[in-house]
């Protein structure tokens, strides 16, 4: 059962769907689809999805920021990431853009951890999270505004972070995905 053991598609008629918000960042639909004997109606944020580097030094350190995020009112740990919304653009390259945009760091080796949908009841964001190691500093820096002017960067044991995961003192979820899945992967 294990290998036979995945998510499984199974998409339901779609009756109606509409635009209900158009935010600023992402927008949340309204869809009417059919479920089941009868109908059903769901709100969910439509999300245009993201990537999360886990960026790992040769002393087996992880790069985690610290920023503010508003709707959890927490300055959390974080990895590197941003969002899909350049039209087109290839996850791995958008990783690389969020690593130098928001760190000022390049890195030699990438490898693709996965795709995870984030809330499935109520969004449709699906984050994909990259490995990146042999890390260094970017050709040039970026200006930041917003809630990235104050971006925290600490350089932190890899067992560490595991650690203050396993204790509940950090929640991100892409973070925590990120890092528990390099850990494993690195052998730390």
């Amino acid at each position: 059962m294990t290998n036979a053991l995945r998510d499984e598609e199974r998409p339901a008629e779609v009756v109606a769907s509409e635009v209900v918000f158009d935010g600023h960042v992402w927008d949340v639909r309204e869809d009417r689809f059919r479920y089941g004997e009868g109908e059903l109606v769901r709100h969910y944020v439509d999300h245009t999805g993201a990537v999360a580097v886990v960026a790992v030094d040769a002393a087996g350190r992880v790069l985690l920021i610290q920023q503010y995020r508003h709707p959890i009112r927490t300055r959390d740990w974080e990895i590197p990431a941003g969002l899909l919304d350049i039209a087109g653009e290839d996850p791995r390259d958008a990783a690389e853009r969020e690593l130098a945009e928001e760190a000022d760091l390049v890195a030699d080796t990438w490898e693709d951890l996965g795709s995870f949908a984030m809330s499935p009841g109520g969004s449709t964001e699906f984050i994909r999270i990259f490995l990146a190691t042999g890390v260094g500093p970017a050709p040039e820096s970026f200006a930041r505004d917003a809630e990235e002017a104050d971006i925290r960067a600490e350089w932190v044991p890899l067992g560490d972070a595991v650690r203050a995961i396993e204790e509940g003192r950090m929640t991100n979820a892409a973070m925590t995905i990120g890092v528990l899945l390099a850990a494993r992967r690195l052998g730390a």
